[in-house]
């Protein structure tokens, strides 16, 4: 809750500052603009949006352009360029906001192009309704698998194929992804129980089907991917996370077409909250399933980013 007091105080607060307090001089003003802008489109594009709505961003885009056009119609004089006396002090906090704001939007920004090397084109494993990607892109600052990659943390070796994995969370027509705040029972979550189908014509090589359901926040280190369906489409493993318990409907060594039923999202394993968890990687030459080459993915022609909203369709 503290990240979202965050996420919605400091927009807000930046918005005031920008609105009731602007600079007295055109250049400070300027600063003072642009780096509350900068800092919007920031956390805009680095903060999970999932509460607050993915579309909140949008609003405190709206807020700081009204605050924009209400404070050049009010201005019925010429402001001095530069500032005088305490005058500089909206300069040189803008100054800084901007230098913090741009580095992250561009950052986040250069994460929205993969990282080079093969790419895997799927369908969306999912059926009809809206989802929200929580992680993906290829720059850890808005993709936390991509800290698998570090070769200086040893456990990270049996983990390195999900370095480009995506999460999805499904959510209403409202955008939110859970009906209430942060309730423990999984079954509040819109995308627990929504089906997962195959989205390639494939071999299991690996499924698991026992582990309970974790209630909210609790998560199962010791069982990483949960209930898990791995499948081999060619010399590429899809690996599908934290399905629910009782649900999986295939088993190793089976050959399934695509489009099969594979099972059903859940919470199990290594999640805080309902979600499912897809990476492609070459299949692993070590005992650790999700140890293999870390593979980008194209859902539907597109590589989902975080905040990016997808949809499913019809299997």
């Amino acid at each position: 809750m503290i990240f979202v007091a965050f996420q919605v105080g400091l927009p807000l607060l930046l918005i005031a500052w920008l609105a009731f307090l602007p600079a007295k001089s055109l250049l400070a003003y300027a600063f003072q603009l642009l780096g509350v802008g900068l800092v919007l489109l920031a956390l805009g594009l680095v903060a999970l949006w999932a509460l607050p709505p993915w579309w909140t961003p949008w609003l405190f885009a709206a807020l700081w352009l009204v605050a924009v056009v209400r404070h050049l119609a009010r201005s019925a004089r010429i402001s001095p360029l530069w500032p005088t006396g305490t005058s500089w002090v909206p300069l040189i906090c803008g100054l800084a906001l901007a230098a913090v704001g741009g580095w992250a939007s561009v950052t986040a920004l250069a994460g929205r192009s993969p990282s080079p090397g093969e790419i895997v084109d799927i369908p969306n494993p999912m059926g009809p309704g809206r989802y929200l990607v929580a992680h993906g892109g290829s720059r850890e600052l808005i993709n936390v698998h991509l800290k698998t990659l570090n070769p200086d943390v040893p456990r990270f070796a049996d983990w390195r194929g999900q370095s480009y994995a995506i999460d999805l969370l499904a959510i209403n027509k409202l955008g939110l992804r859970v009906d209430g705040l942060l309730p423990p029972d999984p079954a509040r979550y819109v995308i627990f129980g929504r089906p997962l189908h195959a989205p390639c014509a494939g071999t299991v090589t690996s499924a698991e089907d026992a582990l309970p359901d974790n209630r909210v926040p609790r998560m199962n280190r010791d069982r990483m991917l949960g209930n898990h369906v791995l499948l081999r489409c060619g010399d590429v493993e899809l690996v599908f996370a934290h399905l629910r318990h009782g649900t999986v409907q295939v088993e190793q060594g089976q050959s399934v077409s695509k489009g099969a039923l594979l099972g059903e999202v859940g919470n199990s394993g290594n999640s805080s909250e309902p979600h499912l968890h897809i990476h492609a990687q070459r299949p692993s030459l070590s005992d650790a399933p999700a140890a293999g080459e870390p593979l980008a993915l194209r859902i539907d022609g597109r590589y989902p980013v975080r905040n990016d909203v997808i949809s499913g369709h019809e299997w």
